[in-house]
């Protein structure tokens, strides 16, 4: 949770081995849950995306690093490493716990709004 730590790293990458750089896996796991009525309300996870997102392009305009991509962790959410369903990473709730499957229904978060804007701005709108 360092968006200057993360610029910092694209451009020792980058400087060290002069070829393109594609960050994976970035994003931001929380304890969430759904009440099953209201969109979850996710403010963290934008605040986190579009700083890191804002430092990336800092990156490539300030900087020159070579950035030919960006993935987040998931669009939705998916099990940890250790099959744990309580932390979440996606952009879209999926209705279960650890050990009750309950329907698996797919819910958009506001991170999910915002992150649909940011993608049809081609990352020019991060508010």
């Amino acid at each position: 949770m360092d968006p200057l730590g993360f610029r910092d790293i694209l451009n020792k990458i980058y400087n060290r081995y002069k070829l393109p750089v594609f960050p994976i896996e970035n994003g931001i796991g929380v304890i969430e849950s759904w009440d099953g009525e209201h969109e979850i309300q996710d403010d963290y996870r934008i605040n986190y995306h579009r700083d890191h997102l804002q430092a990336m392009k800092d990156a490539i305009f300030i900087d020159g690093v070579d950035v030919i991509g960006y993935l987040g962790w998931g669009l939705i959410d998916i099990l940890s490493s250790q099959g744990d369903m309580r932390k979440r990473y996606g952009v879209v709730y999926v209705n279960r716990e650890n050990h009750d499957l309950k329907d698996l229904k797919r819910v958009p978060k506001k991170s999910f709004w915002w992150l649909q804007n940011v993608i049809k701005s081609n990352g020019e709108n991060l508010s």
